[in-house]
Parts: structure tokens; C-alpha cells; sequence
């Protein structure tokens, strides 16, 4: 297992060592003592899975403090556009994003470490996964919208499917307004 470093601190790429051959594939998609030396020291409490059809964006979400989530992400099956935003005030990065493809290919999963805010859009019929360092809390759910023109995601589709709860999310600046009150 190894990672890489993406332009926002805290944020990793990780990559498990794949055995494959004409049976199939073999990796651990998690190993504690492995993240650890990666710098992971997180302790994950809770599994989700979701199902998205093709063109499915879901996001962009968080949890506020103090039931905020650490997550390490993969794709099962299929193939997303997974975005990290950076919602950390004192960041240097603060309202930066990075994205990244996951897929049942390269089984390349995404850490994203409390602070920041998580979607993705399905880019083919996906299966995605996540551990979570805290149960979710539907007092604490947040959320940004997925199309705000000052976060500036590139999500490669002009329509999505996205829900009607998502289309509602408060803008970055209103999101950053709610943060000096």
C-alpha cells in the first residue's frame, strides 16, 4: 500500500497493492496497521454503501463539529468523480477542492481526513463504500451546493441527477457567513 500526496494537506491517494491473475484479483482494501504507517491514525466506527445510477451526483455533504467524520473511500463496482472540499477556516486551502477518479479498476481508495465536505458523481451504474470515524448524526448534516460557481468543481456534466435536498444546499458563502456567527 502506498500513497500520494494531493495539493490539499490531509488529503491522500492511496493505492493497495493488487494481486491479480486469470482467477480474478486479491488486495486489502483495509489494514489499520498499514494506513498507520501512512499516516492514518484514525479509528473508523461505521461502514456505508451506496448505490448510484450513471450520472447520479451526491453532495456535496459533511457533518459539523461535534460529530464531524474522517472517511476512506473506494469504488466496489464502477466508476466516480469523488471531490473533496476543503472546509477547514484556518486551511490554507480553505474553499479549495480536489478530485480524483475511484474505480473497480485500479481499487485506488481516498482519504479525507474532518473538515472537509465529500461528493461525487456517478460516472457509470457505481457501488461506493466508506468508513467513517463517527456515527452518523442528522443534527449535525451539512452541505454545500454541488454548483456553486465560487467553488468552481468541474464535475464534467452539465445536467446531473442530483436530489431535490441537494439543489436546496447553501451556497459556499453562506456556508462561510453561518462560520462568523
Amino acid at each position: 500500500m502506498r500513497a500520494s500526496l494531493t495539493p490539499i494537506q490531509g488529503l491522500l491517494e492511496i493505492y493497495p497493492k493488487v494481486l491479480q491473475d486469470a482467477r480474478g484479483y486479491f488486495f486489502e482494501s483495509y489494514q489499520h496497521k498499514k494506513l498507520k504507517e501512512l499516516g492514518i491514525k484514525d479509528l473508523f466506527i461505521q461502514d456505508n454503501q451506496s448505490f448510484s445510477s450513471k450520472g447520479v451526483l451526491r453532495g456535496i455533504h459533511f457533518q459539523n463539529s461535534p460529530s464531524q467524520q474522517s472517511k476512506l473511500i473506494r469504488v466496489i463496482k464502477g466508476r466516480v468523480l469523488d471531490v473533496a472540499v476543503d472546509l477547514r477556516p484556518d486551511s490554507p486551502t480553505f474553499g479549495r477542492h480536489h478530485a480524483t477518479i475511484l474505480d473497480d479498476v485500479e481499487h485506488k481508495l481516498f482519504y479525507m481526513p474532518e473538515g472537509f465536505g465529500h461528493g461525487f458523481l456517478a460516472l457509470e451504474d457505481t457501488i461506493l463504500a466508506y468508513k467513517c470515524t463517527d456515527y452518523w448524526d442528522p443534527a449535525a448534516e451539512g452541505g454545500i451546493l454541488w454548483s456553486d460557481p465560487e467553488l468552481a468543481i468541474d464535475w464534467g456534466v452539465a445536467s446531473p441527477n442530483v436530489s431535490e435536498k441537494d439543489q436546496k444546499l447553501p451556497t459556499f458563502k453562506e456556508f462561510t457567513n453561518s462560520l462568523n456567527r
